[in-house]
């Protein structure tokens, strides 16, 4: 079958098509449930091309199979599994997706309905978990006003487009006209510029309080004003750092506003919370029924174009969600 493969840990440029064996065994995180999925098409994150340098924390040695998310039609599952062969399902993998056949972990897929194609299904799972559960994590109430840094990203996108199922008013913070335009487009309620004076900004939007909550995939140089702009009380949602640096912080300023910081990883609140997964899960799934997901899928690749698809991402030219189509 054919496979996009990470030769050495040199970046995107190293992902080339090669013909490698059928997928044995179960996925690494399966426990010993064996997932087959075939693939149709692929979603990238952040996590792909960090991965290609080794840079993620949970990443693999070389060579591996590259692909964090794919949409396909299920070949084997376990008797007792919710899934069955012959579904349509979307599914986090972190790597090994991106090819003809790929193991997948039934803890983590959902069921596409006939309404979704398979290149919107790979948009679905990691960012609309991740929004969805950092969403929860947040505290905010119906009524509250969040602030979400890195708005025209895959995660910042979902997150815009679930807040009003979570009755959320949401300003986005972006970097170019062409980010702006998108972020509108997925229902935020303000966009601001990140080259502008976002911080005053938020406070006139929000009558000098402040949000709630914030959702921050950037971090870097702007992550202590993104702290200023919450309201006493406030709670703040560490998703990653695309901005490329991890910020620190004095923790006095916690103190003196009652502030919250909280970091979200929810393979690790599973070891420590069975459940958490098929909680947020079914929450995704429901909206997903419902038709109340609308994934920003902006860029399309063939699965030879794999390196191109994965310096989009690494160059933070994307837009959306990057989706690799297999077949």
């Amino acid at each position: 079958m054919r496979a996009v493969v990470i030769e050495e840990l040199t970046g995107p440029d190293a992902a080339s098509v090669r013909e490698v064996p059928e997928p044995t065994g179960a996925h690494p995180r399966a426990n010993g449930r064996r997932v087959l999925v075939d693939v149709h098409a692929v979603g990238l994150s952040f996590i792909d091309p960090l991965q290609t340098r080794g840079a993620y924390q949970s990443g693999v040695a070389a060579p591996y199979i590259a692909g964090s998310e794919l949409s396909g039609v299920v070949l084997e599952a376990p008797e007792d599994s919710w899934i069955s062969a012959g579904d349509r399902v979307a599914g986090i993998v972190w790597q090994g997706a991106m090819a003809d056949r790929a193991l997948a972990i039934d803890d983590y897929l959902v069921k596409l309905p006939d309404h979704v194609g398979f290149a919107e299904g790979a948009g679905i799972c990691m960012n609309y978990s991740t929004a969805w559960y950092a969403l929860e994590s947040s505290k905010a109430k119906p009524g509250d006003t969040i602030l979400v840094q890195g708005a025209a990203g895959g995660v910042g996108t979902a997150v815009l487009d679930l807040a009003p199922a979570f009755g959320l008013k949401s300003i986005a913070v972006v970097s170019s006209d062409e980010k702006a335009e998108l972020a509108t487009s997925c229902g935020a309620d303000h966009v601001l510029r990140s080259d502008g004076n976002w911080l005053e900004e938020t406070k006139e939007i929000t009558g000098g309080r402040g949000v709630q909550a914030f959702i921050d995939m950037v971090g870097g140089d702007r992550f202590l004003d993104t702290v200023r702009a919450l309201a006493i009380g406030g709670h703040g949602v560490i998703v990653g750092f695309a901005g490329g640096s991890i910020p620190e912080i004095k923790i006095n300023r916690l103190l003196l506003r009652n502030l919250t910081l909280t970091g979200i990883a929810m393979d690790v609140m599973e070891r420590e919370h069975p459940g958490t997964l098929a909680r947020v899960r079914e929450g995704v799934q429901s909206l997903l029924d419902h038709g109340k997901i609308r994934p920003a899928v902006e860029l399309r690749f063939p699965l030879e174009e794999a390196a191109q698809a994965l310096t989009s991402l690494e160059n933070r030219t994307a837009l959306g969600k990057v989706v690799v189509d297999v077949k």
